[in-house]
């Protein structure tokens, strides 16, 4: 297959994976608290789901993907057996149903994203350069999803569901005409420290790293409180099409993606990541703000806070990717990338999505104020002080490395 044709069915691949995922993630919240009437603790619990599909997707990459089946054939079936799992969540209204069913459906989705990305880097002639390119459909498609379900009005109901399961069947029989990717590890041992990353522990004895490691866990305990609540806020305070306008946070996206590489070459890793753990202070603080503000005072706050996405998101998850790939070495490269992976999409998403619906329920109004049923600025300034007291931290503990200094030296 030349390598005209692998980029335009991975752009299509990467537009219609992020579909599935932007059609329903953001508005399941809004769903759950007012169609199905779930508590605080259910709605965090259901979020925290895609961590458990997250801590869940290694061992299925690393024990049996790898060894076993050829990546666009697995994507195939993870792709229908997932439709099939979101058709099932279209029907249920009792937690004790729609809950592990939604865990099998992330547990589902969680090695797509692993195996696509896989597959993609294989079979890039250069992917240094066509991968971030190909990547942008990523948000292309997110966006998609969530205009496609606000113009279907789905927000609240479960057509959300049933529209990602279509679009999951789909992207499943498209993954057939991706080019062929046999198993890699075709009958080696794999071992469970592998899988989970574990060989990347010696790079906890640099104290930076170490640092870096604790930062980032802890700043994925205040960052899933958005992820949660953000839907339900603005239910509350009755926008409509609300899919679609969060879909400005991948707009936002995609802009510092491009704008990433620069900063790490003028600022380094240090102020780059401190600049992203900001934005996210700064993100709830603007949202805690909103709340008793007049009118388009508060639209602009809320519609600031969206916007500021792509500093939260690149500055921090990306430019973190990119240090900790500086810092490991051709043996553990893989295994630190799949270490810090865990921590942010699994162990960290899951506490942060557990305790964001702990701290929804504690701040349900006991009569409800009209349609606010929420104290939303007690809500919102939980994260904001959450993540300040991070930032504080990884600005005093935190150190560039040597070599990024060097090379920012070198680039200036």
């Amino acid at each position: 297959m030349d390598q005209s044709t692998v980029k335009s069915r991975l752009c299509v691949f990467m537009f219609l994976q992020y579909f599935i995922w932007g059609s329903w993630y953001v508005s399941m919240g809004t769903y759950l608290a007012n169609t199905l009437k779930f508590g605080g603790e259910q709605i965090g619990a259901a979020y925290g789901a895609f961590a458990i599909g997250s801590m869940i997707s290694p061992f299925f990459v690393g024990l049996i993907a790898d060894r076993f089946f050829a990546s666009e054939k697995l994507l195939a079936v993870l792709g229908i057996a997932g439709g099939l799992a979101m058709f099932g969540l279209a029907q249920f209204q009792s937690f004790s149903a729609f809950y592990p069913t939604l865990i099998l459906y992330c547990a589902l989705y969680a090695p797509t994203l692993a195996l696509g990305n896989s597959l993609s880097l294989h079979h890039l002639a250069n992917a240094k350069v066509d991968f971030p390119r190909i990547k942008v459909l990523s948000a292309v498609g997110w966006i998609a999803g969530g205009w496609a379900l606000s113009l279907l009005k789905g927000e609240q109901s479960a057509v959300q569901f049933y529209l990602a399961g279509g679009v999951s069947i789909a992207f499943g029989l498209f993954a057939l005409l991706l080019p062929h990717t046999p198993p890699r590890k075709v009958g080696q041992d794999v071992s469970v420290a592998e899988v989970l990353g574990l060989d990347a522990l010696a790079l906890l004895k640099k104290v930076p790293f170490a640092i870096f490691i604790v930062c980032m866990f802890l700043i994925c305990i205040p960052l899933y409180f958005y992820f949660v609540m953000m839907g339900i806020y603005l239910t509350e305070l009755k926008w409509e099409g609300l899919a679609a306008k969060l879909t400005l946070a991948q707009v936002s996206d995609v802009i510092f993606l491009f704008l990433l590489a620069m900063m790490l070459k003028r600022l380094g890793y240090k102020k780059t990541i401190f600049l992203g753990i900001l934005a996210w202070a700064t993100r709830y603080f603007l949202l805690a703000q909103s709340v008793d503000a007049a009118s388009a005072l508060q639209t602009a706050f809320i519609f600031g806070a969206i916007l500021l996405h792509g500093v939260c998101y690149d500055f921090l998850f990306i430019a973190g990717q990119l240090y900790v790939d500086a810092e490991a070495n051709e043996r553990n490269r893989g295994a630190a990338q799949g270490f810090i992976a865990f921590i942010l999409w699994g162990v960290g998403a899951f506490v942060g999505t557990l305790l964001a619906g702990k701290t929804l329920a504690a701040h349900a109004l006991p009569q409800a104020q009209g349609a606010i049923a929420h104290d939303w600025r007690a809500i919102w300034m939980t994260p904001a002080i959450g993540a300040a007291i991070v930032l504080v931290v990884f600005l005093i503990f935190f150190r560039e490395p040597a070599a990024a200094n060097e090379k920012t030296a070198a680039g200036s």
